[in-house]
């Protein structure tokens, strides 16, 4: 048992400095790879072992071969899909729980796991400042979190309708009419089709040139409905009027749900809730990112609903070997049972910023985000949308440049940036989420992308 205790700790510290040294080099090797390490992905096509082999070498393997060929987007010049670099206490966080590999359906199974998940609940609902009962529940991802809440919606009012769902199904049930914008996003329309509320037999509404539903185009339906709303349109970053859409579908006695897989952490900065935000958390349920913003590991997202009685009512488990509970057991108010300690990153995080470190993370991607926009204008390239949160859409003189534009930056190196269609036409999408992107890395990036810019002919 010693031996074998030495040799676990040997690879185990082996692991860590190998990770280590590749954050550490992260910002200074090209934010995508190269192709000499594309091709050497080829090394991992090896037939099946039949022998144990040594774990030593199959970490150096990984690493040796898998690290030059990832996207370096945990260091501070990756501005694609919203993604931003986990930080080094949600990693350390992440390595710990991992040791202790935690299940965390039920108390019993981990009273740490347990403990944490209360404490993260109250703080997550303190910091963005959502109605106080407000329940959370850690699934995977945004998409999860639009699916958990979208079907405690469809539960809740159906239930109004003395109607079953988790007992009866769907089928013969009352009709749910369900209302969204013209540009949701497609996770939400994904977890529509989930939750067996359908992806085509939705009302859309058209949306401003912000990429914002507009309320005076919704319809005069009668009886409740579901109401889908963004916060941070994924594009333009622009937040639906929620005042407006709230006082409509309390009139029919609806659902509001908030899609806000990035955008919901607008809340948590004092500045961008006053603009933004009014009305936003008169909803009855939000769904967002916690590997977006906060900056945690993969995956990690939250689902809020108002009342927490509506999270165990479509999803509590009932087996005979399940012991009773008085308290929260995440088994019965997520989809999963078997599931990760995602909470414990979420609460290295929030305990090492702290409520003002929150809202300065958000307030410094926000400002580099305009700094980025002022540079793109100043060089004479096309910025789309009014820059009120972290996303920033740019166009050269014709969508044949900007292809060309994007696929300079991305061979360059220096930063990475990826495509999107706008207003019928193809932009490039500047997503700036990243807790270590500083001012200098965005003065390399604004040279860089003008630098592409006239290597192309696009200005």
């Amino acid at each position: 048992m010693t031996v074998w205790n030495a040799e676990v700790e040997r690879l185990l510290a082996n692991a860590s400095h190998r990770a280590a040294r590749y954050l550490q080099g992260v910002d200074e090797r090209p934010v995508g790879p190269r192709p000499a390490a594309l091709q050497g992905l080829s090394r991992f096509d090896e037939k099946l072992p039949e022998e144990p082999g040594d774990p030593t070498e199959t970490i150096a393997l990984l690493d040796d071969v898998g690290s030059p060929a990832t996207v370096a987007s945990a260091g501070s010049r990756y501005y694609g899909f919203v993604i931003g670099g986990a930080f080094p206490v949600a990693v350390a966080a992440s390595w710990i729980s991992s040791a202790w590999d935690q299940n965390t359906a039920l108390p019993v199974m981990s009273p740490t796991a347990d403990r944490l998940s209360a404490v993260v609940r109250r703080w997550l609902v303190e910091v963005l400042g959502l109605p106080s009962g407000t329940e959370a529940a850690f699934v995977t991802g945004a998409t999860e979190a639009n699916a958990s809440c979208l079907a405690v919606a469809r539960d809740r009012l159906l239930s109004e309708r003395a109607w079953d769902v988790q007992a009866d199904g769907l089928f013969g049930a009352p009709e749910i009419p369900v209302v969204v914008g013209e540009l949701a996003h497609s996770t939400l329309v994904k977890s529509l089709g989930l939750v067996g509320l359908g992806r085509n037999r939705v009302t859309r509404i058209p949306v401003d040139d912000a990429g914002r539903m507009r309320a005076d185009l919704l319809p005069d339906i009668d009886g409740p409905a579901i109401l889908c709303v963004q916060a941070g349109e994924v594009n333009t970053g622009a937040f639906d009027p929620f005042s407006e859409v709230v006082a409509w579908a309390r009139e029919r006695g609806g659902w509001v749900h908030v899609d806000g897989a990035f955008g919901l952490w607008a809340l948590a900065s004092p500045r961008l809730s006053a603009q933004l935000c009014a009305g936003l958390v008169q909803a009855d349920s939000w769904a967002t990112d916690a590997h977006k913003w906060l900056n945690v590991t993969y995956d990690s997202g939250i689902a809020f609903v108002r009342n927490g009685g509506d999270l165990r009512r479509t999803f509590a488990s009932v087996a005979g070997y399940l012991p009773p509970q008085g308290g929260y057991e995440a088994m019965h108010h997520t989809p999963q049972s078997s599931q990760r300690a995602r909470q414990i990153e979420i609460w290295a995080v929030l305990r090492t910023l702290g409520r003002s470190g929150v809202a300065e993370l958000v307030d410094r991607c926000c400002r580099h985000a305009s700094a980025i926009a002022d540079g793109m204008r100043q060089a004479g390239l096309a910025v789309v949308n009014n820059v009120v949160l972290n996303q920033v859409l740019v166009r050269a003189r014709s969508d044949e440049l900007t292809s060309r534009w994007i696929a300079a930056i991305q061979d360059d190196g220096t930063c990475w940036c990826g495509p999107t269609n706008w207003d019928g036409r193809g932009a490039m999408r500047i997503s700036v989420s990243g807790w270590s992107t500083s001012d200098e890395d965005v003065k390399r990036s604004v040279e860089a992308m003008i630098r592409c810019a006239q290597s192309v002919g696009a200005i």
